[in-house]
């Protein structure tokens, strides 16, 4: 394998502008996703309704630390017969919109797809033939394709990084920084965008409001209460008599 001596010109013409312009771009995608959201409207009964359902959930899964009254009482809200949430709220099922489904996957694939697709290309182009960085560890020949686009080189050791290896490896590594700029559930992670972006078009065609308060009531309805906290006070004495013991048992 060749050994390589980088000049030090190409970490500040090279190295570095390709991670400014990788974080820049970020940055623009994050505050355009915010512009597009906020032009969305929702509905204040899919917020309320998806906000029962999260809840009867949570009372179902820590339904046992609460008491036997505070349980009841909160099943009560939600099941009753007469004034239950899940009875007397009446929705009409969600007819898919093909058109606003068509449009946020337009608009997902412009904000996400595309600057990637055009800023790749013309740091290739712009960059093309540099070897910009090597990993500090060494890999097999399996990896050259990945990290070592570009530069076809068979002599060249399978650790050292070319310009457009190096930008797409930015734009899925700088995770950590966004977080700590943007904070969390940032639109500037291309990782977290492609995720969110899959999961919607998974998920776009609504379910039916009457069939899931149904399944939610019948789900509440057969939980059992079992008072996780009934016999804390005893575990607790146990425990701390327990580690008393062990402590003597050490000093002796």
């Amino acid at each position: 394998m060749t050994e390589l001596l980088i000049d030090p010109n190409i970490r500040v013409w090279v190295f570095l502008p390709i991670v400014v312009i990788t974080f820049l771009v970020g940055i623009i995608r994050h505050y355009v996703s915010m512009l597009i959201s906020s032009q969305k409207k929702v509905e204040l009964t899919q917020i309320q309704d998806s906000q029962a359902m999260i809840r009867a959930r949570l009372l179902r899964e820590n339904g046992k630390y609460l008491t036997a009254q505070s349980f009841a009482m909160r099943r009560h809200y939600f099941n009753n017969d007469e004034t239950g949430y899940f009875k007397t709220q009446k929705r009409p099922p969600v007819s898919p919109n093909s058109t606003a489904m068509l449009s946020d996957l337009v608009k997902g694939n412009f904000i996400n797809v595309l600057p990637m697709v055009v800023i790749g290309g013309w740091i290739n182009w712009m960059f093309s033939g540099f070897v910009t960085t090597k990993v500090p560890f060494p890999l097999t020949l399996r990896f050259k394709p990945m990290l070592q686009r570009g530069v076809e080189l068979a002599s060249l050791d399978a650790a050292w990084v070319s310009s457009a290896s190096w930008y797409f490896l930015n734009v899925f590594g700088l995770r950590s920084i966004y977080t700590l700029v943007l904070g969390e559930n940032n639109a500037a992670d291309q990782t977290q965008a492609m995720q969110d972006q899959m999961s919607g078009a998974a998920g776009a065609m609504p379910q039916d409001p009457k069939a899931a308060f149904k399944a939610e009531w019948e789900a509440l309805e057969i939980t059992e209460y079992q008072n996780a906290l009934q016999n804390a006070e005893s575990e607790l004495l146990q425990m701390v008599t327990s580690t008393a013991r062990q402590g003597n048992s050490i000093d002796h």
